[in-house]
């Protein structure tokens, strides 16, 4: 038996319009963060969970721009072992791992 995953009290996202843009862009995104890798799949999960609602334009780009990394090093970005290069070198993604990071 699977135990169920605790989060704390008070970290449900706000409700959002379900036929607003950002929020299809939002459920595409939670979607596409069920990764592979269960350390990705927790991590980002909880983060969504937490700040989707508060995600503006460019962090949501951001987002869309680490989802496309394999596995790997998507995981050495957020945990801070390497830093962005090339296309993902810009500050909202730097923004956004800072965000991760302190999740």
């Amino acid at each position: 038996m699977m135990a169920a995953l605790e989060f704390p009290r008070g970290a449900v996202a706000a409700p959002v319009d379900p036929d607003c843009d950002a929020s299809v862009e939002l459920r595409r995104l939670r979607w596409r963060a069920r990764r592979g890798m269960l350390e990705n799949d927790l991590l980002l999960g909880r983060f969504l969970e937490r700040h989707a609602a508060s995600l503006g334009p460019s962090a949501v780009d951001a987002l869309a721009g680490l989802l496309e990394l394999p596995d790997g090093q998507l995981l050495d970005l957020v945990l801070g072992r390497v830093e962005p290069q090339g296309a993902l070198d810009r500050a909202p993604v730097h923004e956004l791992l800072a965000r991760l990071r302190a999740a």
